[in-house]
């Protein structure tokens, strides 16, 4: 690795710890570059954000808007995580580069748009090759005019932000706060009688535009299919190096999961979780430092983000040696007949929570008929019991998009507690978890986790499985697992 640091560095990008470089390598620096040429033509999908930029403007006539997208964030020391846009600004813009700011102001009838953005450096100066920022560090960037060329949107240059946000009006500005403390800083909260207001008033910025996400549009579908696709042929390149008959470890897998990733997207949308064993049986397992055993299962929750940012999030049980056993099989059916009951209970104008009720009772009725509920069923669904929840520890479902848990600001009246809609995409993920450590559950019973988790579009006319493409019947994932396995393992292309 080369020697650029990054981390607290000074505002023009160069190094603390950079030497005092002679005046003739400076000069011999200057000359003899060729200008490259950078061709760009407008992205296809840059009406659909000026479209959203549209709505976001008429929710709030006559108020300046500030959307930050954020900057790159240290991982260690010098270093820094891979860059990935916040996903509202993203959402509004189609820019992928790090510190843009887009800016709505008001103009009588709208709002008139601008990217604050940095442009391309210049070889007129050093920056080109002393700035962290400079083209031989990070290579070319844009202008400011091919970015607005591509993205359908104004732009001006970053340095110029700090006098924009100068003049914004206390009152009158609202903020998506969190992302840039620089932007955070710059613009004052609003300091008049009511200035408890202001975190009310950013946090309805942010509320706007969580809703506008609950529908995707056509190209958001199509993004999302994409982001899935991926996702499925990941879970081909998993299985079909998972041997049958010897461990292996779950980080090998998730690296064989991660390479599909990368090559056929972004990254993957969230941390891989790859529970082999009692794993499974940990909701959030990240750490993925065990291995896999002949006669015991894999849970696999992973997902692709694809390279405009939209993001699959799917879970399959894996047999290891290739079959159920018979009580893996009795619990298997119970969660799938779980998420099928949920499924077909999708369509719009159904309520969130009655989509929750459908998927919880089904598995209830299978804990009922394991013998351990407590309880009657009724009781147990009862909303002053819910003692089934031991064993299913979370809800069937979340909306997706170009976040995992895409809509998260949106108000619970018109998520969680609201109707879903077409053009909805969200996951239905119920799951039986029997903790090893749990003296309520036979011991056959402890150390299996299961969740199958689909991601589905609420079309006009019911549930679309954009995720089919992976089997989820425990019949159809033996036939699939074989067929697999006597594939063979394969490199993306």
């Amino acid at each position: 690795m080369s020697e650029k640091v990054t981390g607290n560095q000074p505002a023009d990008g160069t190094e603390s710890h950079d030497p005092d470089f002679p005046e003739a390598y400076l000069s011999f620096m200057r000359q003899g570059w060729q200008d490259t040429p950078l061709p760009v033509d407008p992205r296809v999908e840059a009406p659909n954000h000026a479209k959203r930029r549209a709505a976001v403007s008429s929710a709030f006539p006559g108020e300046t808007l500030v959307i930050p997208t954020g900057g790159d964030k240290v991982r260690a020391n010098d270093t820094e995580y891979r860059f990935r846009p916040g996903s509202d600004f993203a959402y509004l813009t189609g820019d992928h580069d790090p510190d843009g700011v887009l800016v709505l102001r008001p103009n009588g009838s709208g709002h008139d748009a601008t990217l604050y953005t940095r442009p391309r450096c210049s070889r007129d100066n050093d920056e080109f090759f002393r700035s962290r920022h400079g083209e031989l560090w990070v290579g070319r960037r844009h202008t400011l005019a091919e970015k607005s060329t591509e993205l359908g949107l104004p732009t001006a240059d970053l340095t110029e932000l700090d006098a924009a946000l100068a003049e914004l009006a206390p009152g009158r500005t609202r903020v998506l706060r969190g992302f840039d403390a620089r932007v955070d800083a710059a613009v004052r909260p609003y300091d008049g009688p009511r200035a408890e207001d202001q975190p009310a008033r950013d946090r309805e910025l942010a509320i706007s535009i969580a809703e506008l996400k609950l529908v995707k549009d056509e190209w958001e579908i199509a993004q999302l299919q994409d982001a899935i696709d991926a996702t499925v042929r990941g879970f081909e390149d998993v299985a079909r190096v998972l041997p049958a008959d010897r461990a292996v470890s779950e980080r090998l897998l998730e690296g064989i999961f991660a390479l599909r990733a990368r090559h056929d997207g972004n990254d993957v949308g969230y941390g891989s979780i790859v529970g082999a064993g009692e794993h499974a049986t940990i909701l959030h397992w990240v750490h993925n430092h065990g291995v896999t055993r002949p006669g015991e299962l894999l849970l696999m929750d992973m997902g692709v983000e694809n390279r405009h940012l939209y993001t699959a999030d799917v879970t399959r049980v894996l047999p290891v040696d290739g079959r159920f056993t018979p009580l893996q099989r009795q619990v298997y059916d119970i969660v799938y007949a779980s998420q099928q009951a949920g499924i077909e209970f999708i369509k719009p104008g159904v309520q969130f929570k009655d989509v929750q009720l459908t998927c919880m009772r089904v598995l209830a009725e299978g804990l009922h008929d394991l013998g351990l509920l407590p309880v009657s069923v009724d009781e147990a669904m009862d909303e002053k019991s819910t003692v089934y929840r031991r064993w299913t520890l979370h809800g069937f479902g979340h909306m997706l998009g170009i976040d995992v848990h895409d809509c998260s600001n949106a108000r619970k009246e018109n998520y969680r507690e609201g109707a879903l809609g077409e053009g909805y995409v969200l996951t239905v993920e119920p799951g039986l978890y029997f903790q090893p450590e749990d003296d309520l559950v036979p011991e056959e019973l402890r150390g299996i986790g299961i969740r199958i988790e689909d991601d589905v579009l609420v079309s006009a006319t019911g549930a679309v499985n954009l995720s089919a493409g992976l089997p989820r019947r425990a019949d159809e994932v033996e036939t699939w697992l074989a067929e697999q396995r006597e594939a063979g393992p394969r490199l993306p292309g």
